[in-house]
């Protein structure tokens, strides 16, 4: 990639900080007893070729003002992205939330660049940046120009963020961009998911992986979440009821019934399996049954949206005649059970790696207790030690 002085110095900064939020332990870590064999990393970028990067914006302002938010980019072919595009799809269980991109991504079949993740208010100045990152990298199509629409997806962190003083600009996606790399993902408060909340908890960013074989073949599922929904009762760890047992700090007991559902998760799921776009869509859809695992119910004031793409079938172009490989509907079932367990581990190293954070207009979330959540897995016969 191309990159300038600035993006170099600011990616490095981004680095530093997200390696010592990366330190802390994971849910596994905890003993939290999941379902399937994780790859390498447990991480999205298992899968070949897919690579992440985080910009993370941490400021204080005059008269209590905070800024807690960022932009993620997830890179499907890394540095090729720009000229390489992947089969893909999209869904969407709730429609109360941003993906731009989708409807070119519903027709063509392809997505045809990063998926940017950053908060509700800011999808604009990322989209502009994709594009300007799309120019600067890529070369132009058939037709001489460099046509972009790019996905960008959000949350809204606007309780600990100034989510309206648009502190989020072209610079730091084009940041997240310059900085994306394979290997471990920084989690937690870090990129998009800087100022984001799951069941009244600190949360943000998580991803997972599954290995999974199909015949004598095997394949590679990771997931990345963006994770700000639910609530405290709701939530479940391992199948256990926990948000009913850590009911301190809670955060929306004071809001009104019909608004105290608020909150949103974007997921976005990568496999190198074969896979073509009807297909695709098959597997983003599971990505809701490991959402509802951990306890959502996909509220009416809620964004539950997600995309998947294949990195195989590396010939298959807009322009061109090509062939290409897929798997049959038949032997789909490993990848969709290893879509559901990535997704409800991603969401759960998600909470497990928020910290506690003091933002906008001195509100505070708290980040999970990990004592307290072992000693309730303990109790219930869920905790591996």
């Amino acid at each position: 990639m191309r990159t300038s002085i600035t993006a170099v110095v600011t990616a490095s900064l981004i680095a530093l900080a997200a390696q010592s939020i990366a330190a802390g332990p994971r849910a596994r870590d905890l003993g939290i007893p999941f379902d399937g064999t994780p790859g390498p990393l447990n991480a999205i970028t298992d899968v070949a070729g897919v690579a992440v990067g985080h910009a993370t914006i941490i400021r204080d302002l005059p008269e209590q003002g905070a800024v807690r938010s960022g932009v993620t980019a997830i890179l499907p072919r890394g540095e090729d992205t720009a000229d390489r595009p992947v089969f893909g799809a999209w869904f969407a269980l709730n429609g109360n939330g941003e993906m731009t991109g989708t409807t070119w991504v519903e027709e063509s079949g392809f997505l045809e660049g990063p998926v940017m993740i950053t908060n509700t208010h800011s999808v604009g100045a990322v989209h502009e940046a994709v594009i300007q990152w799309r120019v600067r990298n890529g070369e132009p199509d058939a037709s001489g120009f460099w046509w972009s629409l790019p996905v960008v997806a959000e949350t809204w962190d606007g309780y600990l963020n100034d989510i309206n003083g648009f502190h989020v600009r072209p610079e730091h996606a084009h940041a997240a961009l310059e900085s994306a790399s394979g290997g471990p993902v920084a989690e937690g408060n870090v990129g998009g998911g800087t100022g984001m909340i799951c069941h009244e908890f600190k949360c943000g960013i998580g991803t997972s992986s599954r290995l999974v074989n199909v015949g004598e073949t095997g394949y590679r599922v990771g997931v990345l979440v963006q994770a700000n929904y639910g609530l405290r009762d709701l939530l479940r760890v391992a199948g256990v009821p926990v948000g009913k047992h850590l009911t301190g700090d809670r955060l929306y007991s004071h809001l009104p019934v019909a608004n105290s559902g608020l909150g949103s998760i974007i997921i976005v799921v990568a496999t190198d399996a074969p896979l073509l776009p009807h297909q695709l869509k098959r597997l983003a859809r599971r990505a809701a049954l490991g959402l509802a695992r951990n306890g959502s119910i996909a509220s009416n004031g809620s964004g539950d949206i997600f995309i998947a793409f294949s990195t195989a079938n590396e010939a298959a172009s807009q322009d061109r005649v090509a062939s290409v490989s897929l798997l049959g509907n038949d032997q789909m079932n490993p990848l969709f059970a290893g879509t559901v367990e990535a997704t409800e581990e991603a969401i759960i190293n998600a909470l497990v790696a928020g910290r506690d954070m003091t933002g906008h207009k001195s509100r505070k979330a708290v980040a999970i207790d990990h004592a307290a959540l072992k000693d309730v897995l303990r109790r219930h016969g869920r905790l591996s030690e």
